[in-house]
Parts: C-alpha cells; structure tokens; sequence
C-alpha cells in the first residue's frame, strides 16, 4: 500500500488494472512480438502474468485460478456451454457478417486453427477469468468481479459483428460465474475455445 495526497493505492491492484488494460490496447494496435497473434496473446496474457504472480507477487498461482479445482462442476458447465452455443451457432454464425469477418481472419487448414485458437484463448481466459476475476473478488468480491472482468473483454471485441459483440458482456460474465464455481479459469477457457474454433467452422464453410 502507498499513500500519495492522503489517497491510499494498493500497489497489487493497481498494477493488474494499469496492466489489464496497457496491454489489450498495444494488442489493438497490433503490435507484434513473435509474428503470430496467438503466441504474442500467449507470452502477454499468460507467460508475463504468471512470471508476475510467482516472482514478484510471490503468490500461488492457484489463488489465480490456475488449478484444476472443482472439475465435476467445471466439466458440467462445459458440456451444457459447447451443445447450448453448438445450437444457436448453427445459425448465427451463417449471417454475412461473421461469413465476411471469419473468411478474412481464420487460419489456414483445420488443425492449425485449433491449435492457435487454443494457445490465443487460453492467454485470454487466465488474464480475465484468472487473474483479474480471482484479484477482483478479493477486493470487492465475486459478484462484482464477475462483471468487472467482463468489462474490458467486451471492449476487446470492438469491431466484431455487432450481435457478437454486445453478447460478450454477458459472455463474460457467463465465463466468470463458472470460474467462480469451479474456481478455475481452464473450464471457461475450453468453452471459449469450442465457441471460437466451431464459430469459425461453420462462417468458413468447413462444416
């Protein structure tokens, strides 16, 4: 904790919310470090962070969600999360607009997309559903945090169809409640992962 002008900043918040938000913005600038996306969302979102947590927090990283924790609950969600999306996806994700932005942005060959969108979301879900849900909670609590780290990943998604877009706040609650209740960012990660790979499954024609 650090007093400036009588006001209290305590210096691990403050550094994960100048963090959490520093870095989505140089991602929207596109500025590249390994010349892939997915990798440098990797090393941002989750190596950085983690090396963080460990040597200069000097925390746990399962306090960030970095477990496999309650995993009955975590798997159910899972289950009910990919059909539910599966579903409505079916239909959504054939408009023109997620056809034209999907056809520009997709990886070449199926293996390669599931992969990267792999190694992308799972840097995305620790920053968010990990370590800015789980430091939330413990400040304000798990009701307010929830939404509080669904804040900027909706920003994140600017430029996205519009529908996709508005959803994510609610996506990302969705994706923090179940965090919450399985007390791990990794059961999110995989639903947001199916979202994304079937999503761009079906926008490109492969499926």
């Amino acid at each position: 904790m650090i007093t400036i002008g009588g006001v209290e900043f305590d210096l691990k918040l403050t550094f994960l919310i100048v963090y959490s938000t520093v870095i989505p913005m140089l991602d929207y600038y596109d500025h590249r470090i390994t010349g892939t996306k997915a990798y440098d969302r990797f090393l941002l979102y989750f190596i950085i962070p983690m090396l963080i947590i460990i040597f200069v927090f000097r925390d746990p990283p399962k306090e960030y969600g970095f477990q496999i924790g309650d995993w009955r609950t975590g798997l159910l969600w899972v289950v009910i999360g990919c059909v539910g999306m599966a579903i409505i996806l079916w239909f959504v994700a054939r408009t023109p607009g997620k056809e034209k932005y999907y056809a520009a942005r997709a990886p070449d060959g199926p293996g390669r997309l599931i992969f990267l969108n792999a190694v992308d979301l799972f840097g995305w879900e620790f920053i968010w559903r990990g370590v800015m849900l789980f430091t939330y909670a413990r400040y304000f609590g798990p009701g307010p945090a929830i939404f509080l780290q669904a804040v900027p990943f909706a920003f994140m998604h600017l430029g996205k169809p519009e529908v996709e877009t508005l959803s994510t706040l609610f996506g990302g609650a969705m994706f923090g409640f179940i965090a919450w209740q399985s007390q791990s960012f990794i059961y999110p990660w995989l639903i947001h992962w199916f979202i994304a790979t079937f999503t761009m499954f079906i926008a490109t024609g492969r499926i």
